[in-house]
């Protein structure tokens, strides 16, 4: 019987000792990024998201690493947050508002764990129930404040005829048209021009890079239109593409600094998705999280940095970002950019729409921004309806 047991003794020792030898070795990550449809290297939300999450982690010796969802669905979302949980995530970082329900639901089942959700807050997949729980940080930009500042700095580089292409009429999207042309009617008002602006306004119905897309960039660059401020994700794409195929054409990009991408991108309209992705950060690690961020919407704006036009080119620092501007420099981008934190300058988010599909009639726009110099004017064609 003593040897009996004496076996059986042994038999659980090594297996105890096998299991602490196989949790020892496999690798655990302190704070995870799941993508949304794109990768970590789509110049876009993941890339600017994780460059804050790279930034801190480096800083700070934390492990790190993004998933990639299998699909893009609430499920696939959702199993990509179980298995950054599983791998020994504290902190998960969810850039874009495709994440708004899977976070409702993780927030509950994973109350242990943080979760940064940018541009996005939780809520039910029918829209009927918003909550964000207190370790949830819902992120969100002042889209119309970057806007303004692209709209300022086209007219004051002497553009006079500009377009707007947004994706989906979705709040964001909204924002940063409305600000686009509030900044350039300000920028007209401000320069005593005698003459209007002419602004193109359409959105696609999608965020993708289409030849839908491209030709109806091309047939506002073939109509007069000088520069396009593309706001749709991949549809900045199609936008950039006939702009290289038309002469003299210029595009202003979205949410990070594309000028990487095409020679005809002039600046960017970007949202601060690092620094926001730091700072967040920075607030779990200190402690300060549950009173500055969790169970909360914050919404990073001039006053805080986090939003504007690039004023540095990456890789090298003595490279100046503004050498695509004609006229338009960096003094005068301080100057309207100062105006926006003392308050000087107050920018329209949102305005009343009476149609459901979100898209503002010409009288609904002009009337409600208050616009004085610049004429808009909507591009009829099915996608804007969508």
């Amino acid at each position: 019987m003593r040897k009996t047991i004496s076996i059986v003794l042994v038999l659980a020792l090594l297996v105890g000792s096998l299991a602490l030898i196989a949790s020892c070795g496999r690798k655990t990550y302190e704070i995870a990024l799941i993508t949304d449809k794109g990768d970590i290297d789509d110049k876009s939300f993941n890339q600017g998201a994780w460059e804050g999450v790279v930034a801190f982690t480096d800083a700070n010796k934390v492990t790190r690493k993004y998933y990639k969802p299998e699909a893009a669905t609430e499920e696939a979302y959702l199993a990509a947050i179980d298995l950054a949980v599983k791998g020994g995530a504290k902190v998960v970082v969810t850039p874009g508002y495709l994440f708004e329900t899977p976070v409702y639901t993780a927030q509950t089942k994973y109350p242990e764990v943080k979760f940064i959700l940018l541009d996005g807050a939780p809520h039910t997949s029918d829209y009927e129930t918003y909550e964000t729980k207190p370790n949830v940080a819902s992120v969100m930009y002042a889209e119309q404040e970057s806007g303004l500042l692209a709209g300022y700095a086209a007219i004051m580089d002497g553009y006079r005829n500009i377009g707007f292409m947004g994706g989906m009429a979705v709040p964001a999207v909204k924002a940063f048209g409305y600000g686009f042309l509030q900044g350039a009617d300000y920028a007209a008002k401000q320069i005593g021009l005698a003459d209007t602006i002419s602004a193109t306004y359409h959105y696609t119905g999608d965020f993708a890079e289409t030849p839908t897309n491209k030709n109806t960039a091309a047939t506002m660059y073939n109509s007069g239109v000088q520069i396009i401020f593309a706001c749709g994700g991949s549809v900045g794409k199609s936008v950039m593409a006939a702009a290289a195929e038309t002469q003299n054409g210029k595009v202003i990009g979205v949410d990070v600094d594309q000028r990487y991408d095409s020679a005809t991108v002039v600046t960017s309209a970007t949202k601060g998705l690092a620094a926001s992705v730091q700072a967040v950060l920075a607030s779990i690690y200190n402690g300060s999280f549950e009173t500055t961020y969790g169970g909360k919407t914050t919404y990073f704006n001039a006053k805080n940095g986090g939003i504007g036009l690039p004023t540095m080119v990456i890789g090298d620092p003595n490279a100046n970002a503004f050498d695509r501007f004609t006229s338009f420099t960096v003094e005068m981008y301080n100057g309207v950019y100062a105006k926006l934190v003392n308050g000087e300058i107050s920018v329209k988010r949102e305005i009343e729409i009476a149609a459901e599909t979100g898209v503002a009639t010409v009288e609904e726009i002009e009337s409600q921004l208050e616009l004085t110099k610049v004429r808009v004017s909507l591009v009829a064609t099915p996608e804007a309806n969508q």
